[in-house]
């Protein structure tokens, strides 16, 4: 074993024996960022750094759930990135199903499938949504895959499902709009009834959201990371972990 290797394990040791587990984040959300730009360094093609995304949110959802994590909300898939060329969103989504096939497979998490499913290919939806029920009685950590998800689309889809659910109870847009409150939009959006991320993390170097959990994250607390995220390693995961449990949460006060 190499000296480098020593001394990154006995660092990665030390930061884990560290952490106090009572100031722990108890939902972490991650914008898996930097796929492509990984898989070009290495003179790949796309398909190899989707790939090797998919197999780091295995091992991400491992760290989380050894920390004692209750939620974990993955953004695999935009809705801008479904711009992207066919074949780029193809892979993309073989990816995502190669990966909820593997999680549901170990039988440790419920998994569920966040964002606007009619965007995505039928057949693929279908699968992704057959998978996640299958997972319904699992009592472990609950993992969210995001795919064709966007901020404003989850937005628009929630005001959109509330008018709709008013409508059909006889109610007029006047009546709606003189009783509307934050929690009856809270209750339309794709993660009602689950609490807020505490942290969310991207990777890549970029230090933006965009459109990650708009409602959401209001008062999470943020983590940026350089590495790319199938390079993103358990010593940078045990560094967000760490910035989180030494912050002083105001939740906007």
């Amino acid at each position: 074993m190499a000296l480098s290797d020593l001394v990154y394990g006995a660092y990665e040791r030390r930061l884990a024996k560290r952490l106090d587990p009572t100031r722990l984040p108890h939902h972490v959300g991650a914008i898996v960022d930097g796929n492509r730009r990984w898989a070009k360094r290495g003179g790949a093609k796309f398909e190899h750094g989707y790939k090797a995304g998919a197999d780091k949110i295995s091992e991400f959802a491992t760290w989380c759930d050894d920390l004692g994590v209750e939620i974990v909300t993955l953004w695999l898939l935009s809705t801008d990135n479904l711009q992207r060329p066919a074949e780029e969103v193809g892979s993309i989504l073989a990816a995502v199903e190669n990966l909820m096939e593997r999680l549901a497979g170990e039988g440790r998490w419920s998994l569920a499938v966040i964002g606007n499913l009619d965007m995505l290919p039928s057949e693929s939806a279908g699968r992704m949504k057959k998978l996640a029920d299958s997972t319904s009685a699992v009592q472990g950590m609950r993992v969210n895959i995001c795919v064709g998800y966007g901020g404003r689309q989850e937005l628009t889809d929630a005001m959109r499902s509330l008018l709709l659910e008013q409508a059909a109870a006889g109610r007029s847009l006047e009546e709606v709009a003189s009783t509307l409150e934050v929690d009856d939009i809270a209750e339309h959006l794709y993660t009602k009834g689950q609490p807020d991320p505490d942290l969310v993390i991207r990777t890549s170097g970029e230090q933006r959201l965009s459109g990650f959990l708009l409602w959401q994250s209001v008062h999470s607390e943020f983590y940026f990371s350089d590495a790319l995220w199938p390079a993103f390693r358990h010593v940078d995961f045990l560094r967000a972990m760490r910035s989180y449990a030494l912050r002083e949460r105001r939740f906007g006060a």
